[in-house]
């Protein structure tokens, strides 16, 4: 059976763990304290802290943001529960909001509507690794938290006169880095991640357009590190509240090394993993062209990332699942664990379209150690689903 999520291990990552545990260090330490400084160059961010679970960074992203008690904070119906558990634990008031169908994003419209029914914060979660519209959501002039745990990579290119202002930056960066020493005793990081960093597009990265960013690090997100989640601050002036918080975060809160050894090489890793997904993406996309069911709304030059190959079914999932499981194939709903999948109930009549898309988006297995025959395997069945 080809299971829909498989963490890509290799043995760059084994050997990061192995060597943790030889070292009888696995608590909170050095490679907590290396994580966070790989984690601000990946994503050109001000700061971070490394904590052991998405639910206490979200805690602590809420606090930073010093918002009067009981204050509604805004929620995509399409994210994970654990975020509606955490703002009400928090003590704060969740303020759950539709999303558009075609791209499974929040928009500016919903945003604004939930500020008029008193909403002060949003947590932004850029499901599918889809980036949404940051320009008409930021311009609303609230608070943001980015929950990039499926976005991260992702970027907006850019406009060209931009671009051609960052050019010179861009290439001091990447005379810097071929001037680096090679290799990494803990991760093994060679040529290959110096090469995909020449390469790299000028643009904002996602994690940067909020005043902090999550990025989660549980076993089917982008990056992991078998759980936990990396919290940031993406600008200078909202670094120092973050950082005093974190001054008084009990170890036990905080990642331990072994879960930072694995997510300090995901992270370097990231660009020829990525590079694999999005070669299959576009082979499956040409396997759906002539089908009934539907890709998503997403950048036409792959700028979003790439996290699942998640479909919009016509028929129903059942049959779908049961079809691909003869071919021994694993699919599974794109939003299981997500708020709307829990509680249909209380929010379905306000959020038609992401209680839609719970019952009937489907993810295929996309993931870098697939095998030759497993992707034809893949692509037949996604021609010729029900």
């Amino acid at each position: 059976m080809i299971q829909t999520f498989s963490s890509t291990i290799r043995r760059k990552e084994m050997d990061a763990v192995l060597t943790c545990m030889v070292d009888e260090k696995i608590g909170p330490g050095e490679l907590n304290a290396r994580l966070i400084q790989t984690a601000k160059e990946f994503f050109s961010c001000a700061g971070a802290i490394a904590l052991r679970t998405p639910a206490a960074a979200l805690k602590y992203a809420l606090k930073a943001l010093n918002l009067e008690a009981g204050s509604a904070v805004m929620l995509s119906a399409l994210a994970p529960l654990w975020q509606l558990t955490a703002v009400e634990e928090a003590g704060f008031k969740p303020l759950v909001l539709d999303v558009q169908a075609e791209s499974a994003q929040l928009t500016a419209e919903a945003v604004s509507e939930g500020i008029q029914k008193g909403g002060r914060a949003l947590v932004l979660r850029e499901s599918l690794g889809i980036l949404p519209d940051f320009d008409g959501i930021l311009a609303l002039g609230i608070p943001v938290i980015e929950d990039i745990s499926q976005s991260a990579g992702g970027f907006v290119p850019l406009a060209p006169q931009e671009g051609q202002a960052a050019a010179g930056s861009q290439n001091a960066a990447q005379a810097s880095a071929q001037a680096a020493p090679k290799g990494d005793s803990a991760s093994g990081e060679g040529a290959q991640g110096e090469d995909a960093a020449k390469t790299e597009v000028a643009g904002k990265k996602a994690g940067s357009f909020g005043v902090y960013a999550i990025c989660s690090l549980e076993e089917k997100d982008i990056i992991t590190a078998g759980g936990g989640a990396l919290l940031m601050a993406a600008g200078r002036r909202d670094w120092p509240v973050l950082k005093s918080l974190a001054e008084n975060i009990l170890s036990i809160e905080m990642l331990p090394d072994i879960n930072a050894a694995l997510a300090t090489v995901q992270i370097k890793e990231f660009a020829r993993n990525e590079a694999r997904r999005k070669e299959l993406y576009a082979l499956y996309n040409r396997s759906i062209m002539a089908g009934k069911n539907k890709g998503f709304v997403r950048d036409v030059d792959l700028n979003s990332t790439i996290w699942a190959y998640p479909l919009s079914l016509a028929s129903g999932f059942k049959d779908v699942k049961a079809y691909a499981q003869k071919k021994e194939i694993e699919v599974r709903l794109a939003f299981e664990d997500s708020i709307i999948a829990a509680k249909a109930e209380e929010f379905g009549a306000d959020c038609k379209n992401a209680k839609a898309l719970a019952l009937r988006t489907a993810v295929f297995p996309l993931y870098p150690r697939l095998g030759r025959t497993q992707v034809e395997k893949i692509s037949k069945v996604l021609v010729t689903l029900p």
